[in-house]
């Protein structure tokens, strides 16, 4: 698949703003869901499933995929410390 830069249209503008708000409605159902579960196994599970099952087709699984890579990374990069980039002291 190529893509294309071109000049935007009013058309373009409308589906990337539609595309917006579909991830926002995401992200929201994955805040609801993890602060009713917590940040747990249970809630870093049930978040990501609840949010791309709201959205049907190929952006739920999108939302679905994009939240559990991001919630596996958060917990071995941070949490556990397994010897990643975040094992020694930080850099400002």
């Amino acid at each position: 698949m190529s893509t294309s830069v071109g000049v935007p249209t009013i058309r373009g503008m409308g589906h990337a703003f539609g595309d917006y708000g579909i991830g926002f409605g995401g992200g929201l159902i994955y805040a609801l869901v993890a602060s009713m579960l917590g940040s747990g196994l249970i809630g870093s599970l049930a978040a990501p499933i609840a949010a791309g099952s709201f959205l049907k087709g190929n952006k739920g699984t999108i939302i679905a995929t994009i939240a559990g890579f991001r919630a596996a990374s958060d917990m071995f990069s941070g949490g556990l410390n397994l010897g990643g980039q975040n094992s020694g002291p930080g850099v400002m």
